[in-house]
């Protein structure tokens, strides 16, 4: 096995490491400020900073990294993993920065791979060249969204328009105003079979009949640094039958597509936030003094430092490995490891965050280091692009039906 970078990843990997170094990380501070003094604060891609860093990332060819093809780097997930991890240590700012951000990353591989010509004339080169934002509105509040057979917003035909009706929620980014377009799960069948019924339309911003309706919290957080997360109404909402994306019935299979590469992505960032947490609890050990020395010559604290270490070279192998995987046998025959990331990471990284607070004493729940707003963030994660419960649960069937024939073949 080789562990080694190749060597166009070793040259982008330089390349940001700079790129973190002389302009994001010093602009975080800069970046905080200037969102609170927007005159909407939702629409965080407003702030100079976060134009300025687009346009230094742009030179240095640190745009679009996670998509594949001629739209994109053309980087394989083994070598964007290394990438999106360093991001991910800045994960408000270094993302959106490289126009890498979720959900914009997903909606754009929804529509470079589903998308006609037209929408992708109409919504994927701007959302490409960073002009506008995106949002994925599948979650509902009146349903089981773990079970995506269960959406129930209705999306009906009528002559050369479909009809939608219903509601979403936790739909990350919609609070933002420059967020122009929504790709929208709903069910055009449903007397279909169960996984046929669901279909995904595009659905403009200033749609009639699209309300925006509130911001919803995270433990407290806004989350304005991503747009927010809103819950949406739609009462008759109008759109061309054109903006249906691939064919009635396909929603579900769409979904699952953009899922696979989603949690990957997320999985690789989380990775950079446990190095940032274990640099922290580390600067941290060693500067602060209890009980006559310092908080690092403690056993408990060493014990949570090594423990974090070991966790988080496991983690990053896995996930490593599932990359590698996607690249050689695609994302299908590497479904098994998907799960098994999207399972390992959020609990990995949450503890680790959960000890480095606790070096922290006080200081690590406060806004004065970014630990709090952090755990927040990744304790979402358990849920988002699915629940842990339902992960754990699909990957056990897998193991046992391995198993058995296993056994039946002996």
């Amino acid at each position: 096995m080789d562990f080694q970078f190749d060597a166009r990843t070793s040259g982008l990997r330089e390349n940001l490491l700079d790129f973190m170094d002389s302009h994001v990380h010093p602009a975080e501070a800069v970046f905080h400020d200037q969102l609170a003094e927007l005159d909407d604060p939702w629409a965080w891609d407003s702030a100079p900073v976060i134009k300025e860093l687009r346009v230094e990332a742009q030179k240095r060819g640190l745009w679009n990294l996670f998509l594949p093809g001629e739209d994109g780097a053309g980087l394989t997930n083994l070598q964007y993993a290394a990438l999106a991890e360093i991001s991910g240590r800045s994960i408000h700012l270094a993302p959106p920065a490289m126009n890498c951000a979720a959900p914009d990353t997903g909606n754009m591989e929804v529509l470079h791979l589903f998308g006609s010509e037209e929408q992708k004339k109409t919504w994927l080169e701007p959302l490409l060249a960073g002009e506008i934002r995106s949002a994925f509105a599948m979650t509902e509040p009146d349903v089981a969204s773990s079970d995506a057979t269960n959406i129930a917003l209705s999306i009906v035909r009528d002559g050369d328009e479909y009809v939608l009706n219903g509601r979403k929620w936790w739909i990350t980014g919609a609070m933002n105003p420059n967020c122009k377009i929504f790709i929208v799960m709903g069910k055009t069948d449903p007397t279909a079979e169960r996984h046929r019924q669901q279909s995904m339309i595009l659905v403009p911003r200033d749609a009639p009949g699209l309300e925006v309706v509130r911001g919803m919290h995270v433990i407290g957080y806004d989350d304005r640094e991503h747009g927010g997360h809103a819950e949406l109404r739609f009462t008759d909402v109008r759109v061309p039958a054109t903006n249906l994306i691939g064919e009635e019935g396909g929603g579900f299979g769409i979904a699952q597509a953009r899922l696979g590469p989603g949690r990957i992505h997320h999985c690789m960032r989380s990775i950079g936030i446990a190095e940032r947490a274990i640099e922290l609890m580390c600067e941290r050990a060693d500067s602060r003094v209890a009980f006559g020395r310092p908080i690092a010559d403690q056993g408990t604290v060493r014990t949570w430092i090594a423990e974090s270490r070991v966790k988080l070279e496991q983690l990053r192998l896995l996930v490593l490995k599932t990359a590698w995987l996607m690249d050689t046998v695609g994302n299908k025959g590497a479904h098994t490891e998907i799960q098994a990331i999207k399972i390992a990471t959020p609990e990995t990284v949450q503890w680790i965050l959960d000890k480095a607070i606790q070096v922290h004493g006080a200081g690590g729940l406060s806004q004065d280091f970014p630990l709090a707003n952090m755990y927040a963030g990744i304790r979402t994660l358990r849920f988002a692009d699915g629940p842990d419960e339902v992960h754990k649960n699909a990957l056990a069937k897998a193991e046992l039906a391995r198993q058995r024939s296993a056994r039946e073949a002996r």
